[in-house]
């Protein structure tokens, strides 16, 4: 089974890229998690899109999620909401609007979140949730995930260091697997 995730975050030291990074780790065996790089992608200009057509990087994205058995995207929470930065990338992805079905169509899709706050990421995966529906994904609802102080949970270098958070995202990543195995 193959997932691509998606942090929502261009940031060197992301909690979110970080946290994506875990995930990868954590996967059960028969589930893999390739990262998708979301730099590079402009923000979206119909004009730019008459006169040039889908720039490379996000042509090269929607066949990695159109390949894709499911979608797990890494959202940070800015101002109460999602990323920009993440939701330019989708948009792009949703052009032309005649391959959404191409590319997101009943898509599994799982969400989760780090943050340095303490609400977690709620906010933003709730707003995701219109965005999921319009595009006609399959969203996850067995288990959630919102990492809250990730300054505490993460080290230096990135990697996972909270026993409690580990756990929580290893039953994440298995149940999502499970329901992208099932949406097969």
């Amino acid at each position: 089974m193959n997932v691509v995730g998606i942090s929502g975050s261009l940031r060197r030291g992301s909690f979110n890229s970080a946290l994506l990074r875990a995930a990868i780790e954590v996967a059960p065996e028969g589930c893999v998690i390739e990262p998708a790089d979301i730099h590079g992608v402009p923000l979206y200009d119909g004009d730019v899109e008459s006169a040039q057509g889908i720039p490379a990087t996000v042509q090269d994205l929607k066949e990695r999620i159109a390949r894709a058995d499911g979608v797990l995207i890494v959202t940070p929470e800015y101002n109460g909401a999602l990323p920009g930065v993440l939701k330019n990338t989708i948009d792009w992805c949703s052009r032309p609007a005649t391959d959404i079905e191409r590319v997101f169509g009943d898509r599994p899709v799982g969400l989760i979140g780090a943050t340095p706050g303490m609400g977690g990421t709620r906010l933003s995966q709730n707003a995701w949730l219109p965005v999921i529906r319009a595009l006609g994904m399959q969203p996850f609802f067995g288990k959630s995930l919102y990492v809250s102080g990730a300054s505490k949970v993460f080290d230096a270098q990135g990697a996972l260091v909270d026993a409690t958070i580990r756990r929580l995202l290893t039953d994440y990543v298995a149940g999502f697997a499970a329901f992208v195995a099932r949406s097969r």
